[in-house]
């Protein structure tokens, strides 16, 4: 993408009284509508749904996970392969603005002790509610119920409306219309054929900070689903080979393996699948113990105790850490001590497939940015802007999504106010 240059006070004059159209009602969308507002445009929201941040709302259901303390350098970093232009929209709007944003909303935050940062009482809902307050109170129209279904013969956008088709031509338009996970929220990628068709090169949506799908036995599946894996380090093998580790938890699902140690890797352990049609993720389940002490322990004679408790008093592991011991390396393998402990330590999980988009926390590929110029405005339409989780760049949870959906929603917005203070 092209350098774009700061908007100033001077661009802002030319926005008095334009009308401008955002599409989507998210964070990266909301966060351009107001930004818009403030330069003096006449904003207009429209969201498919019957309220505005639904998939925001259900996000901070466990607590709002906001953004991250993570240095300037260590966050761009989050974003893989689109770190460079990520960092560009960050360097605008970083973590601390966040922060200073949402207290504005009244909403003071705190950093927990991963380094993520959540608002006080944890929740997502007070603050949606004084955003989406302060935005009428500004005079930015919210209209719900208005999916965007592409563009008329003359250019304007239709939507449709519970009372039919409704046509509206702005000034300019700011697409924020989320990825393609949690469909039942409004994210659910109708978009992308629209685009398409508008010459626009749209990368196919991907689940992301997704789980991953294993051949389980009907039996472990039914025993230990919903089970947590804690703590386990994991250790996974890049595209170049090169090793890995990471220690969190991780939890079985009745389809295979995920929870928040798996969504930090998904995007390798995705590419991997792509690659070579599996994944292999090996697991420590006794992080605590390094091989030669495990093999001492097992070693130990079990008298009359069973398997699974000789096991479970000799090293700790029981529960869903023995059963999967059982599951991978077979019931007669448990009965020898030595291959016991290095299964444990060094546990291979075959992975065939990434669970559904649907199911997913967030979703990779969409507007690829070579499609976009320094603003974020559309090379194939002039005066037609996107940001958010619609575009092509993706990263883990840990506060990092909600972060760059609205520093490109701040970015979109200022080059909108750019473009229109251009002669046309």
């Amino acid at each position: 993408m092209d350098e774009a240059p700061a908007v100033g006070a001077a661009i802002a004059v030319h926005a008095v009284g334009r009308c401008v159209a955002v599409v989507g009602g998210g964070p990266a969308g909301l966060f351009a509508a107001e930004t818009l507002r403030a330069a003096g445009c006449e904003v207009h929201v429209f969201e498919a749904k019957g309220s505005v941040g639904r998939k925001f709302l259900v996000a901070g259901k466990g607590g709002l996970n906001l953004t991250h303390s993570d240095p300037p350098e260590v966050f761009a970093s989050r974003y893989r392969e689109r770190s460079g232009p990520v960092a560009g929209w960050l360097s605008a709007f970083d973590a601390d603005a966040l922060r200073e944003w949402a207290l504005g909303l009244g909403v003071a935050t705190f950093v927990g002790s991963s380094g993520r940062v959540f608002p006080e009482d944890l929740k997502a809902a007070p603050l949606l509610r004084g955003w989406v307050r302060r935005l009428r109170s500004q005079g930015v129209g919210i209209h719900v119920h208005h999916r965007w279904t592409g563009w008329n013969e003359d250019g304007a956008l239709r939507f449709a409306t519970p009372d039919g088709a409704f046509d509206f031509a702005p000034d300019a338009t700011l697409l924020a219309l989320g990825g393609g996970s949690w469909p039942q929220l409004g994210s659910d990628g109708a978009w992308q054929g629209v685009l398409r068709d508008a010459a626009v090169d749209v990368a196919p949506l991907q689940p992301s900070n997704c789980g991953f799908e294993v051949d389980w036995s009907p039996h472990f599946a039914a025993r230990h689903a919903g089970a947590p894996l804690k703590p386990v380090i994991a250790h996974w093998r890049d595209a170049d080979g090169l090793e890995h580790a990471l220690q969190g938890e991780c939890v079985v699902s009745e389809h295979g393996i995920e929870g928040s140690l798996v969504y930090a890797i998904s995007a390798t352990l995705r590419e991997e699948i792509a690659r070579k049609g599996h994944a292999i993720l090996e697991l420590d389940l006794a992080p605590g113990r390094d091989l030669a002490r495990l093999q001492r322990e097992l070693a130990r004679p079990r008298g009359k105790r069973s398997v699974s408790e000789h096991l479970r008093r000799s090293s700790g592991l029981d529960g869903a850490k023995a059963g999967l011991l059982r599951e991978v390396i077979g019931a007669d393998a448990m009965h020898d001590p030595g291959a016991v402990a290095v299964a444990a330590k060094r546990l291979p999980l075959r992975l065939r497939a990434p669970r559904p988009l649907a199911e997913a926390i967030s979703s990779a590929g969409g507007v690829r940015l070579e499609a976009l110029d320094g603003d974020l405005m559309l090379r194939a339409r002039p005066g037609t802007f996107a940001a958010g989780e619609m575009l092509d760049w993706e990263a883990p949870t840990g506060g990092y999504l909600l972060t760059a959906c609205f520093a490109s929603g701040r970015m979109a917005a200022e080059g909108l106010l750019r473009w229109l203070a251009r002669p046309h």
